[in-house]
């Protein structure tokens, strides 16, 4: 049975980007799917302008975090939209192995859902850690891995990887989807599947999604050690580079 508390609507959902030389990247494909979620849960379209308040927000920051909210305004039926830039570590963009993080599973049933919402309650409730270097790991009933308090995740498997399935209980991320593309167009396959704790410690390596830091090892799940990114998730991650850089980038030079 799913988490009976729902997120405070009030709050309203957001997006979270990387500043690349004052560019969002990826605004096109986060306004995707921030309108789709405003759509959905308010029946209504992203305020006026708010793709306009992300350029101008971003390009006040060389290298940096963006982010979009759009949450009920005072008057009833009106959306309003905040972006707020702040600077970010170039040494968490793609971070190398020794900022690799702790992953501590906590059990949230039904997950967090496929809207990022605003309000994070449920997370301080199953008992989320803020610890330096530490993510929350979020699980399903049955120790189903779900995602990560704010990426997804992915298992390494021989060649291949596995990761949970879109299927409502989390986040669709952008950074999700173009690793999925940047492995299969190098031929690695990608299974989306149910995958448990037990799996994924098993699997012996892990790395996580996000939009912000891009890809990011993982060095141990609850007390299990897993083994630092092999050539795989590095070529994939040198991929990833390359399109964001592309993107919006000439003056960051994240290390190889």
């Amino acid at each position: 049975m799913s988490d009976p508390v729902l997120p405070d609507r009030a709050r309203g959902v957001f997006e979270t980007l990387l500043i690349l030389d004052g560019s969002p990247i990826e605004l096109d494909a986060h306004l995707e799917r921030l309108s789709a979620s405003v759509q959905q849960l308010f029946g209504a379209d992203l305020p006026p302008g708010a793709r306009e308040l992300a350029l101008d927000r971003a390009s006040q920051r060389a290298v940096g975090r963006l982010r979009l909210t759009v949450a009920p305004g005072p008057a009833a039926g009106v959306l309003r939209a905040d972006a707020v830039a702040t600077a970010v570590d170039t040494e968490d963009l793609f971070p190398s192995w020794s900022r690799a993080i702790v992953l501590r599973p906590v059990v949230i049933q039904g997950g967090l859902g496929a809207h990022k919402w605003a309000d994070r309650a449920r997370l301080a409730r199953a008992g989320s850690s803020n610890a330096e270097g530490c993510l929350a790991l979020v699980l399903d009933t049955g120790e189903q891995v779900l995602e990560a308090s704010r990426a997804n995740v992915f298992a390494v498997e021989e060649d291949a990887l596995v990761t949970p399935p879109a299927d409502g209980r989390i986040l669709p991320g952008v950074a999700r989807a173009r690793a999925i593309e940047a492995a299969r167009s190098l031929g690695v396959e990608v299974r989306e599947e149910t995958l448990t704790v037990e799996w994924l410690i098993a699997a012996g390596e892990a790395f996580l999604t996000g939009s912000v830091r891009g890809i990011e090892p993982v060095r141990s799940i609850g007390e299990a050690e897993l083994a630092p990114p092999g050539e795989t998730v590095s070529e994939i991650a040198a991929q990833l580079k390359r399109l964001w850089m592309a993107d919006g980038a000439t003056r960051w030079a994240p290390a190889s």
